[in-house]
């Protein structure tokens, strides 16, 4: 059996997918997976990237 990765917004934490939610790759330097929530989009709560700690709206 293979084991899930769950994928959280990268804000509050909330578990994705979650209906609005999103996922992408980091827009500085493509290798991280970026989880959004409608709550975080919609608010333009920041984010940072864990690999090279670009920080997004």
């Amino acid at each position: 059996m293979e084991s899930r990765v769950d994928v959280r917004c990268r804000s509050c934490g909330r578990a994705l997918p979650a209906p609005g939610g999103t996922q992408f790759l980091c827009p500085q330097c493509g290798t991280e997976t970026i989880g959004r929530c409608t709550r975080c989009r919609d608010q333009s709560v920041t984010y940072r990237c864990s690999k090279c700690g670009f920080v997004g709206p």
